[in-house]
């Protein structure tokens, strides 16, 4: 019946059709090459990140180095009369002195200050039951004979727990450092691979990108501006957050230091990493700090270090963040804490810079969909 109906000038291929002779079209056969392609580079997309996945942080980090010494290389290039290995070794030359060596140095020192002060915490070198003598003196009685109707726990009985605690502690601390000292080949052999990684990216950084940008099955302009929200992010993260971190855990640590407050470097460093993330940062530790040195006695050692957290430390954010991170590339607080804490509980260290940059890349993403439907 169908075959019947069918017109003159269609008439060979209708009945080819209805005989069951008809052949793909190229439209079809387009799509199902398409379709092929698209599974198997999927597939091997998915192995090769399955093998390198052991030195994917080598790699990252690579990329983000690259990114940050970028306009440094560009220069060196200019210099060298475009020659782009000379260029890129010194580049690579350049973020040695700059990140690795005195990251290896304060990497060091915090090791043995960590070690330092657990063994002074056990021995009860620091005793927390004179902060809460000197809290009693210099409280109001009323306050003071409240918290004992409260029954709140004293700071022998806290510092019981908190021994026992670290006693708890103990043995997975032993272990991780343990494991640490069997993975040194390992962490050796990552830094290899990052610099090796990171010469490339040096010199054939811009080729990648091209081919990233041609490679892309996205609209151009939306590859665009996925490149350009990456490195912007990577920017603001980490040039922006981490020096930002890097000076408040700086001046931190140094007013320890001055103050001779024990574990100077540790300090500083916790102060660094607790900067990462909004709201309090790293008060979280010297306001303590300076309510124990106030507590005990040390009204001056207190009072310097209430005044550099105060107008210093606290302030840093204020003062930097505009021009180093820029006011677009900014997330919400929220969104900053919640991508932090996420990303250092799923990949450590490298969750620093994953967890905010897969925030932003997502609402980036979104912003894109939302307005081409709007459009």
């Amino acid at each position: 019946m169908a075959c019947a109906t069918v017109d003159d000038g269609a008439l060979t291929a209708a009945v080819r059709y209805c005989a069951g002779q008809e052949k793909a079209s190229p439209m079809n056969r387009s799509t199902i090459h398409t379709i092929s392609s698209v599974a198997l580079l999927v597939l091997l997309t998915a192995g090769f990140v399955w093998v390198i996945r052991p030195y994917a942080g080598a790699v990252l980090w690579a990329v983000i180095l690259a990114i940050l010494f970028h306009p440094l290389h560009r220069r060196l290039l200019t210099a060298l009369g475009g020659r782009r290995n000379a260029a890129a070794a010194f580049s690579l030359l350049a973020c040695a002195l700059v990140v690795l060596i005195p990251g290896s140095l304060i990497l060091s020192s915090l090791t043995a200050q960590a070690t330092g002060l657990y063994r002074q915490v056990t021995a009860q070198q620091i005793d927390l039951s004179a902060m809460e003598a000197g809290l009693r003196q210099a409280m109001p009685q009323v306050i003071s004979e409240t918290l004992d109707s409260l029954n709140v726990a004293t700071m022998e009985q806290i510092q019981t727990r908190i021994n026992e605690l670290i006693g708890q502690l103990s043995q997975l601390i032993a272990t991780q450092l343990v494991t640490i000292g069997q993975n040194t080949l390992q962490l050796v052999i990552s830094a290899g691979v990052m610099l090796y990684v990171l010469f490339f990216m040096f010199r054939d950084g811009e080729t990648m990108a091209s081919h990233l940008r041609r490679a892309s099955p996205l609209d151009p302009g939306y590859t665009d501006d996925l490149i350009r929200k990456f490195t912007d992010v990577v920017r603001a993260t980490v040039q922006g957050n981490v020096v930002i971190a890097s000076v408040q855990g700086t001046i931190g640590g140094i007013s320890f230091w001055l103050l001779d407050l024990p574990s100077p470097v540790l300090w500083g460093v916790t102060m660094g990493v607790l900067a990462l993330l909004p709201f309090l940062g790293a008060t979280l530790i010297w306001a303590p700090m300076a309510v124990y040195l106030l507590a005990t006695g040390s009204y001056l050692k207190g009072a310097i270090l209430l005044g550099i957290g105060v107008f210093l430390i606290a302030t840093i954010d204020n003062l930097l963040r505009p021009p180093l991170v820029g006011r677009g590339s900014r997330l919400p607080d929220y969104i900053v804490l919640l991508s932090t804490l996420g990303g250092i509980a799923t990949l450590g260290v490298n969750g620093l810079v994953v967890g905010p940059l897969i925030a932003a890349l997502f609402i980036a993403a979104w912003s894109r969909f939302t307005q081409d439907r709007a459009g």
